[in-house]
């Protein structure tokens, strides 16, 4: 199920022991977030059934990009990177990253059909994230949630609260494509009387053998700290591969 944020921030995630990198969710993050029980994997659906199923696996893909954890931990990755980035990969969930040299890594114990993954700096409220949901078998690519255009605007949209009196976050469509397979989105979001927060979205599916999953990158970052790390991140996200 989709977590609803009331703030951009989630409870303190805590690493393991050996300083392994992978974070454990307290119990109120993982009640919010997950269900206890592992979560069956969704069935096929026709017509408005399955319109709203679609719309409810978009929304939940804002999970990363409206409020992300805090994190303890060391980086884990590989050096054969571009100058001031280093390689994340995951040999689990099979994809790789660039992620800045300085950033650290956590993870939130994967339950269910879920699992969340964090990169940010030891300072400010930028981070990278990457969200994996299960999918049912209806679901076989990108294209099965519409064309790019239509995705970028069902995803915002159901962000935007600045038609509620009094108003909610305004959310704003920047730009989007499609490459490779990935949905690239940018987008803003900005709670009356906080900074603009920035946000710049690639999303794929891939199978594990049993169902697909999507994936989710999100990398954010507020407005006073786009000279900083808007071009770190988006070449973060941009270099986000499956292997």
């Amino acid at each position: 199920m989709a977590c609803v944020a009331s703030s951009y921030s989630l409870p303190l995630l805590r690493p393991l022991s050996n300083n392994t990198g992978i974070a454990i969710c307290r119990k109120s993050y993982v009640q919010c977030c997950r269900n206890k029980e592992p979560e069956p994997e969704p069935e096929s659906c026709v017509g408005i059934q399955c319109q709203a199923k679609r719309r409810q696996v978009l929304l939940g893909t804002t999970f990363a990009a409206f409020s992300f954890p805090e994190l303890i931990s060391n980086a884990l990755a590989e050096n054969d990177a571009p100058e001031g980035f280093r390689i994340y990969t995951d040999d689990v969930n099979k994809f790789k990253i660039l992620i800045p040299q300085d950033w650290q890594v956590g993870a939130g114990e994967p339950t269910g059909f879920k699992s969340v993954t964090a990169f940010y700096p030891e300072e400010g409220y930028s981070s990278i994230s990457v969200v994996i949901t299960g999918l049912g078998p209806d679901f076989t690519r990108m294209e099965s949630f519409g064309k790019v255009e239509a995705f970028a605007e069902t995803l915002v949209s159901g962000l935007d609260r600045s038609w509620q009196r009094p108003a909610g976050v305004t959310a704003k469509l920047i730009d989007c494509k499609a490459s490779k397979g990935l949905y690239f989105i940018e987008y803003s979001l900005q709670k009356p009387g906080e900074s603009v927060k920035h946000l710049f979205s690639a999303l794929g599916m891939a199978t594990n053998g049993w169902y697909n999953r999507l994936y989710t990158v999100t990398g954010q970052y507020v407005e006073e700290e786009s000279d900083k790390y808007s071009s770190n991140i988006e070449k973060a996200v941009k270099s986000f591969k499956f292997i």
